[in-house]
């Protein structure tokens, strides 16, 4: 457990949340102490009928109310603790009165967590490293609890106060309804409660493997890799109107496509660290996976985790070179070339987003570059002008997406030199530059369907992009009627890359 030195008994904090330690809450919290104990650990037992304090924050911030001797010594023994077990009933479905004035007093600004004076969208989880368990005893049946009242005092506590000062995994144990239960189940109960502490170990080695492999899934970034995929399939599909398709071909081709776009993202997050640490706003769409930022990743791991799919993506492209011979010669050079392009974002020399290059490269890697990459390696012919009509829209609003993206980005990337547009217009330029993009890729998706280029029912379906043209436009607006903040836009980043959707889908669907 993070919060005890390497290879320390684990120490435990056993609350008492009830009014009254005679009730069967204190049973349940006297049956855990005693397997806590049975399994080796070191316990401490917290009765909050015993303690003597205001549980009324009578002061603007918690922080600048004296603890009384009582609260000082539950903040030294929360500080000391590995895992913390609250044990509690749910009244009125959440927490009883003497708990939750103990929490509004004990978890102080300074103590639980950093509160960012500039942007309270921003804190510092202090309480990192610790775990807890909720023993909560209701006369609610649990389906009820769970299904109609949607667990309002379970979610409070686990999300709302526990993880927001950094204390997970949360363990809850519910043991309902109490009133009813006869004298055999509450022993069955209470023989649940000694045995929860032996099962800890377990219960959280099993957590840190399910969250080591998210944080992996998460530097991996998988949500950004289907639109490769749909503009590589455009180009196969087209190649195919000659004639040509190979399965293999195309199968090997996709991935050493998606091994590219693997090393790619796991780049960036290396060689973005810098801006990444300074980022206050980062999100589901910028700012990185924060993996490595976060310390949920080693950089040595990551490291290794670049020279694997390097090595990976090298045998990929050996193999595409053997279904290719003898005439793929073009093919598995404009592999090779979108492979460094790609990669080239941030990896050294290139660096075009350094440069200032970064949204052009994301555009084309994500439409022209990967079409006529998944068209070549099929025919071997690059002169046939419709994949290349076919990329344009889907270059422009990906131009839109990845500008947009970068502006809560701005003041991070500014620091440290990294020349998105963002960075060299503004964030205004940036946004009007973004409007832009979007306005003409739903007018040259327009005109293709009018010069028959997407043709039939699928064709037709483009003009229903033209009012998602509009709420992106919309919304790109009021963020400037605001000031253009430097914050997180998730909502604006979720219409422009649905958006783009349009340009990628309608074209798949007229050449499947």
């Amino acid at each position: 457990m993070a919060a005890s030195t390497e290879g320390a008994t684990p120490r435990i904090l056993v609350i008492l949340g009830h009014p009254r330690v005679g009730s069967f809450c204190g049973a349940l919290a006297s049956a855990y102490e005693a397997g806590a104990r049975a399994a080796g650990f070191e316990v401490e037992r917290f009765d909050l009928a015993g303690l003597t304090f205001d549980p009324h924050v009578r002061l603007p911030s918690p922080r600048d109310q004296a603890l009384e001797p009582d609260l000082a010594r539950a903040q030294a023994l929360i500080q000391w603790a590995d895992h913390l077990v609250f044990v509690y009933p749910a009244w009125w479905g959440t927490l009883p009165a003497l708990l939750k004035g103990f929490l509004d007093r004990v978890l102080t600004p300074g103590f639980a967590f950093a509160a960012d004076e500039e942007d309270p969208a921003n804190w510092t989880k202090l309480l990192k490293g610790r775990s807890a368990h909720l023993l909560v005893t209701m006369d609610t049946p649990s389906w009820v609890y769970r299904l109609i009242y949607r667990q309002p005092g379970h979610q409070a506590m686990r999300r709302a106060t526990l993880g927001f000062c950094g204390v997970a995994p949360t363990f809850i144990s519910t043991f309902a309804p109490v009133k009813p239960a006869t004298e055999e189940a509450r022993a069955r109960w209470l023989d649940q409660a000694r045995a929860e502490a032996a099962r800890l170990p377990g219960r959280l080695h099993r957590h840190a493997l399910l969250h080591r492999a998210g944080a992996w899934l998460r530097l991996l970034r998988l949500q950004f890799y289907p639109m490769a995929w749909v503009a590589y399939t455009i180009g196969a599909l087209a190649a195919a109107r000659h004639g040509s398709f190979s399965h293999p071909v195309y199968w090997l081709g996709y991935l050493c496509l998606f091994l590219m776009e693997a090393l790619t993202v796991v780049s960036n997050e290396w060689f973005d660290q810098d801006t990444d640490r300074l980022n206050r706003h980062a999100g589901p769409f910028n700012g990185g996976s924060r993996v490595l930022a976060d310390g949920e990743l080693g950089p040595g791991s990551v490291r290794r985790a670049m020279a694997g799919l390097a090595l990976a993506l090298g045998a990929g492209l050996a193999a595409l070179s053997a279904a290719l011979a003898p005439s793929g010669g073009p093919g598995l050079a404009a592999m090779i070339a979108l492979a460094a392009l790609a990669a080239g974002y941030t990896v050294p020399p290139l660096k075009l987003v350094y440069r200032g290059l970064g949204e052009l490269d994301v555009g084309l890697t994500h439409s022209f570059a990967a079409i006529f990459v998944g068209g070549l390696l099929q025919s071997g012919i690059w002169r046939d002008p419709f994949p290349w009509l076919m990329g344009l829209p889907l270059f422009l609003a990906t131009l839109s997406a990845i500008t947009l993206s970068a502006l809560p980005d701005h003041e991070a990337d500014g620091a440290v030199a990294k020349r998105t547009l963002a960075v060299l217009l503004g964030r205004r330029g940036a946004a009007w530059a973004a409007l832009g993009f979007a306005v003409a890729a739903a007018a040259c998706g327009v005109a293709w369907q009018q010069w028959g280029l997407f043709g039939g029912t699928s064709g037709l379906v483009v003009y229903l992009a033209i009012p998602h043209a509009l709420l992106l436009v919309r919304a790109i607006l009021r963020y400037l009627r605001r000031g253009a903040p430097c914050e997180r836009i998730d909502g604006l980043m979720a219409l422009a890359l649905t958006y783009l959707l349009w340009f990628g889908i309608i074209p798949l669907a007229h050449l499947s």
